[in-house]
């Protein structure tokens, strides 16, 4: 082989070698640097990689943010749909003091001294929670979320903090109210929504909103005259989207039923961990109990059975919340952590928030129709009602062929134990806690929804990149959200409760 020798030529060969080299070099790193950056920016990483049969970036050692796959953004909304309402709440509504409810980030006004005379909650962390501050809780909460981004790009899911509860409130017990004024907030929002290029993306299929009240108050026909409601939630862009409410519709698969607040927000793991020790040490002296008012007008709700029959018990307490002065907050829990079963008829609609009042005493709930919880709060409560709840047919109880107490007597101590010990495992899933807490392990009821959101987000972006829509559930009377479909599937499965669609 000829050396290269030192003449002009063979330098100049070498040197355009040595140039090509360090060009392609570049160009290597420069695909490489790009290519890394592409899968970091991918929405599900991990669905990414296992489908390329290697590791997400945090596994290789290239991130150790625990935050992807879970980022979070958040419309910043014009302040009409959710401070204003607020800022405006003494014209809201003049039943409730919206403005003392909105208070502390939506969990109204602190109690102290234990709620009351002889109360039971702590001197720390304990609030007069209304029942329908969710939207306002839940928005205090996203804007402290770990996982929140600026980046549209990069979320997992998109927020809209809409208060949409306090909107509807305004017009909840007007007779006939303009049809045009009570729809306004409603259709600015889906307008607004509908120019946004985050919506457009997937038509809204990876958005939620948290509306704060049942689906009822937002399906009512668009022009329909009458009290209450508005038609939010028939507008085909928001049932893009996932509505988290506190009671939802069995006919929709877009609507998710979230725990109602109670008085008690943590602040930290070790607030949890010393209310449920106190729950498990709690004396239980009665054998049921009923916090509520009565419903004459109703047998359906059972609520007149159920007083009389307490009644007429040694082994049964009641407050009547219509009489009771001393039915505070503290007064009811201490109450409810005084019997070893709480009953849970319907109320007003098909839930009611004692169910979440009760788990947090730690008292096992008993139920007379599967739409007051188990047909509701999915994500939240086992579906295996049986492990933490007693089942009392309705119609047993209205036409006086069951006595609860009777049945609640047969249950063996040893099964009663595990299952008030599955309640309050479960404390920690249905109570929100303090949005400023830092350091916290536990998933609360907002972590749980999160969570859930991002796992339907994910599986209809899988679904999209098939050319297909996901079905997570159906609409008509055998849903009941009862029985989630799985990718790929359009028919639910028979149910034990399907009787129970127009009972």
């Amino acid at each position: 082989m000829k050396p290269f020798s030192r003449d002009g030529n063979d330098g100049a060969e070498r040197s355009a070698i040595v140039r090509t080299s360090r060009t392609l070099y570049l160009a290597l790193l420069c695909a490489m640097f790009w290519a890394v950056l592409f899968i970091l920016q991918q929405p599900k990483p991990a669905a990414f990689f296992s489908q390329l049969k290697i590791a997400p970036a945090f596994q290789l050692g290239l991130s150790d943010d625990k935050c992807v796959g879970r980022y979070v953004y958040m419309y910043d909304l014009p302040p009409r749909f959710n401070a204003d309402l607020v800022r405006d709440c003494r014209s809201l509504t003049a039943s409730t003091d919206v403005c003392k409810h909105a208070a502390n980030d939506g969990f109204g006004p602190t109690i102290t001294g234990g709620g009351g005379e002889g109360g039971s909650l702590p001197e720390t962390g304990a609030y007069d929670t209304d029942q329908f501050m969710l939207a306002v809780i839940f928005h205090a909460r996203m804007r402290r979320h770990e996982c929140l981004t600026s980046d549209p790009a990069t979320a997992a899911a998109v927020y809209i903090p809409f208060y949409a509860g306090l909107d509807v409130m305004r017009y909840m017990g007007q007779e006939n109210p303009d049809i045009s004024v009570r729809e306004a907030l409603p259709r600015d929002l889906v307008e607004w929504l509908l120019r946004r290029p985050e919506w457009r993306a997937m038509g809204g299929r990876d958005h939620f909103l948290v509306v704060g009240r049942g689906s009822w108050d937002f399906l009512r026909a668009p022009g329909a005259t009458g009290k209450g409601g508005n038609s939010l939630m028939t507008y085909p862009a928001i049932r893009n989207a996932t509505v988290l409410t506190v009671e939802a519709s069995p006919y929709h698969g877009f609507d998710f039923a979230v725990p109602f607040p109670s008085h008690y927000h943590a602040s930290s793991d070790a607030d949890v961990s010393s209310w449920q020790g106190r729950m498990r040490r709690a004396e239980r002296r009665w054998l049921w109990g009923f916090a509520g008012a009565s419903r004459p007008s109703s047998k359906r709700t059972v609520r007149s059975q159920i007083m009389e029959q307490c009644g007429r018990s040694s082994r049964c307490a009641m407050f009547d919340i219509d009489t009771s002065v001393a039915a505070t907050p503290g007064r009811t829990l201490q109450l409810l952590e005084s019997a070893e079963f709480c009953v849970q008829p319907r109320g007003d609609a098909y839930t009611r928030k004692s169910t979440f009042d009760s788990i947090l005493a730690g008292c096992i709930p008993v139920f007379f129709h599967p739409i007051s919880a188990y047909l509701q709060y999915i994500w939240h409560l086992p579906r295996d009602y049986r492990s933490y709840s007693v089942f009392i047919h309705h119609g047993d109880v209205v036409d006086k062929n069951a006595s609860i107490e009777e049945a609640l007597t047969k249950i063996p101590p040893a099964k009663v134990a595990q299952m008030r010990e599955e309640v309050i495992q479960l404390i920690p899933t249905v109570m929100y806690r303090d949005p400023a807490a830092k350091g916290v392990t536990f998933k609360d009821a907002f972590d749980v929804a999160v969570d859930a959101v991002i796992l339907r987000v994910a599986k209809r972006r899988r679904a999209a990149a098939e050319g297909r829509e996901c079905w997570d559930s159906v609409d008509g009377g055998k849903s009941w959200k009862h029985d989630l479909l799985e990718d790929g599937e359009n028919t639910t499965r028979p149910h034990e409760f399907d009787k129970y669609v127009y009972t």
